[in-house]
Parts: structure tokens; sequence; C-alpha cells
């Protein structure tokens, strides 16, 4: 997410005004498998993952036939390290925003179940854009 830092969250500020933040709360084991489970094709950017999307022959990119590659930050012991940095850079931002009453959190470790809460805070805020034939 944006902004990770304090520092990010200052720029963002000389910037615009956010009257909405969101924090999803999901468990660090739950970050570090889905992330360390992630693997690419180098050449076009594909992003397959063993557990969620995986190709059709493991290891082995969908169009092209050419091998996947796990990033070197996407192996679970550089997962871990990111997390952890992230956690302690977090903290003042989510605080921030905290203060000023504009942060909703969701926690859960599957997206179909922690979706239809932001979608429905998401909805309060944003009017519906209409068609040409609605309006």
């Amino acid at each position: 997410g944006f902004p990770r830092t304090l520092g990010q969250a200052e720029a963002l500020d000389g910037i615009c005004e956010l009257d909405l933040v969101i924090s999803l709360n999901i468990p660090f084991e739950t970050l570090k498998d889905r992330l360390s489970a992630r693997w690419v094709h180098p050449a076009s950017g594909r992003v397959y993952n063993r557990d969620f999307n995986p190709p059709h022959v493991q290891g082995v990119d969908d169009l092209t036939g050419e091998p996947l590659v796990q990033r070197e930050d996407d192996k679970p012991e550089a997962v871990a390290a990111r997390l952890r940095k992230y956690k302690d850079a977090a903290k003042p931002v989510i605080e921030l925003y905290k203060s000023r009453g504009i942060l909703h959190s969701f926690s859960g470790t599957e997206t179909n179940k922690i979706w239809p809460y932001v979608y429905t805070l998401l909805s309060s805020k944003i009017p519906p854009v209409l068609s040409d034939e609605e309006n």
C-alpha cells in the first residue's frame, strides 16, 4: 500500500487531502505464504501464484512455455524481513490516519470475505457512475 512511511504520508498531504484510508490487517503467516508462492515470467511480467493462480504447467509460463522465476524478494526469508520492516514503518502512518478519524481497518485472510465490507464502505463514500442511458 501507499503511503508506507510517515515521510510519504507527509508528502502526500502536500498534494491532496485524504478523507478515507483503508488498512487491511492480514496475519503475518498468510502474507508470507502468499508472497512466497508468487512466481513471474520475467520477459512479460506475468505473475502466477502456486495457490490461487497457478500456471497450467508448474514452473512454466502459460503463453510462451518459458521458465518462471521467483524474485529474490519473494523468497520466504526475504518476505519475512520485508513484512517486519513494513510493520515498523507503517505503524506511525496508521496512527496518523487513525488520529484524523479517516482510517478504516478490515481484518481477515480471504479476499472474498473482506471485499464486501470494503465495497460497502467505498460505495457509501463514492457516488455511483451512471451510464449515459441512465442520465
